[in-house]
């Protein structure tokens, strides 16, 4: 009997094992042909899409770049003086998601202000600072425009120990740059400037400043990114086109060179983002080779369409019936302004501008900014599927409440003035800008309200919408400034506005306003 089992116990076995090995040869050759398939798959998909070979470079001397281009890296000291009654008006709202000025990032939220022993009813001194580089030989130095505005005395010193009363020269809110001038008996250390365009993602790069007033610290990253937008501040949010990268930057920082293996300067550090760690952003030095010559001549004049314009995705593509995701979708079209004298309409696609190919939105914002007013462009566009051109003459661009020269000084002796408010018609731009209803078929924006006037005192706020003056609606600045002229001297003048809207609950209330 236990023989019997001994011998089906071995047999059992002896099956078992026959059976494993039949199995095993028939995963193996599954996986053999599995293998076989994806290595015919993989050599078919190399042969139809080669990949390069990552390129084996040696880590670059960063001490080297360092000492070759600080020299000419400089700090740079704005001093406002604040008179007893009233305060520097200061950058807010920028949309950037979090409620903090990002410009704020590199100055704290003082602007680096320094009370000790000054009393409420004595001027003050506010000093900020920032880094700024020389560009040429003869003084020209290139910093952030946010770290010299509004400075009554700007201060600069090159190397450890020469410093120099700087003179601001051009600066440019769109873009954030600004131009420096300082003058003295010897040719000064300069940097040499490369070509953003040509960078790449995940090129190492160097920012140096003065983060904490901690002179020419130098860190290391990489680009992270190109053509960032960021939401800096209302003045520079069509013209945002930033590099991004991880190199450190801290207070201070603001306006120093980002620098990359060749110690050339390919950006010009400007914000970071609070909410993430190491996300930093620099004005592509391009921008500023671009814009040096006006910078030199004190102002940047840009050309100005008058549209509002969104790139082509793959939704709009489809319901367009495009062949390709590629033009700038005309969303609004400004009343009286040079589109719209020209024939554009919205929903148009624009695909070319003179002999330049509109692929996004930055294409045609930057022809178009690069022209003068009064300039002609012949416009490219697509409407319902057929191809049309217009001709538009350019207009200049202002930013918002700016008023053409001749408006301004019409407007200088308006009492509008007397009421602390600057004011601007409410155009498409405006509405964008302020978040506002369109619901509000007229009205006056209040781009800026003077703390201490009849306005401040009345609580009016930037962004507002005047409706009515004394009981009658008003639909522009010069309605609005003929009912403040028909208004009785020494008598109080009767706003009717409205607050808020698309980004929270509407509200409207009268404002009782004396002008001085």
């Amino acid at each position: 009997m236990d023989g019997m089992r001994t011998k089906t116990k071995v047999l059992s076995l002896a099956a078992l094992l026959t059976g494993s090995v039949v199995f095993g040869m028939i995963l193996a050759g599954t996986l053999d042909f599995t293998k076989r398939a994806s290595a015919q798959k993989i050599a078919a998909a190399a042969e139809a899409a080669p990949v390069r070979a990552p390129q084996m470079i040696a880590l670059p001397s960063f001490a080297d770049i360092a000492e070759q281009v600080s020299p000419a890296i400089v700090s740079v000291t704005a001093t406002d003086i604040i008179k007893a009654d009233k305060r520097r008006r200061s950058f807010h709202n920028f949309g950037n998601g979090d409620g903090q000025d990002p410009f704020e990032f590199f100055f704290g939220p003082d602007g680096g202000q320094r009370r000790r022993g000054v009393e409420d009813d004595e001027d003050q001194k506010q000093l900020s600072g920032g880094t700024g580089f020389i560009i040429e030989s003869d003084g020209y130095i290139l910093t952030n425009n946010h770290v010299i505005e509004g400075a009554d005395k700007i201060e600069v010193r090159v190397g450890d120990r020469d410093d120099y009363t700087a003179k601001v020269v051009g600066r440019d809110p769109a873009t954030d740059l600004a131009l420096l001038k300082i003058e003295g008996s010897r040719p000064f250390p300069t940097v040499r400037l490369g070509d953003s365009d040509r960078i790449r993602v995940g090129e190492w790069v160097m920012a140096i400043g003065d983060p904490f007033n901690f002179e020419k610290s130098v860190t290391v990253g990489v680009i992270s990114g190109k053509g960032r937008y960021a939401g800096l501040s209302r003045a520079t949010q069509s013209f945002e086109s930033l590099l991004q990268t991880d190199a450190a930057i801290n207070f201070g920082n603001s306006g120093g060179p980002l620098v990359n293996v060749a110690g050339e300067v390919v950006g010009i550090n400007t914000a970071i983002s609070s909410r993430a760690q190491n996300i930093g952003f620099a004005v592509p030095v391009n921008v500023a080779r671009r814009l040096l010559p006006q910078l030199k001549k004190g102002k940047v004049v840009r050309g100005f369409l008058g549209v509002g314009i969104e790139s082509i995705n793959k939704k709009s593509q489809d319901a367009f019936d495009l062949k390709a995701p590629e033009g700038a979708l005309v969303t609004t079209v400004e009343a009286g302004k040079p589109a719209d004298k020209a024939g554009l309409k919205h929903d148009d696609i624009i695909t070319k501008v003179d002999d330049v190919a509109v692929k996004t939105n930055r294409d045609l914002i930057d022809y178009v900014s690069g022209k003068g007013p009064g300039s002609k462009i012949t416009i490219a566009f697509l409407r319902d599927g057929k191809e049309k051109t217009a001709v538009a003459t350019l207009e200049e661009r202002l930013e918002s409440g700016e008023k053409p020269a001749k408006e301004e000084e019409d407007s200088k002796g308006g009492r509008q003035k007397m009421l602390g408010l600057d004011l601007d018609d409410l155009t498409p731009q405006a509405r964008r800008t302020y978040g506002l209803d369109r619901e509000i078929q007229k009205g006056v924006v209040i781009t800026h309200v003077k703390p201490v006037s009849p306005a401040g005192d009345a609580n009016l706020a930037e962004g507002d919408v005047i409706l009515e003056v004394n009981g009658v609606a008003v639909g522009s600045v010069e309605e609005l400034q003929a009912q403040i002229r028909k208004a009785p001297q020494g008598k109080y003048v009767r706003l009717y506005v409205q607050r808020g809207g698309v980004h929270g609950a509407a509200q409207r209330f009268l404002a009782f306003v004396k002008p001085e």
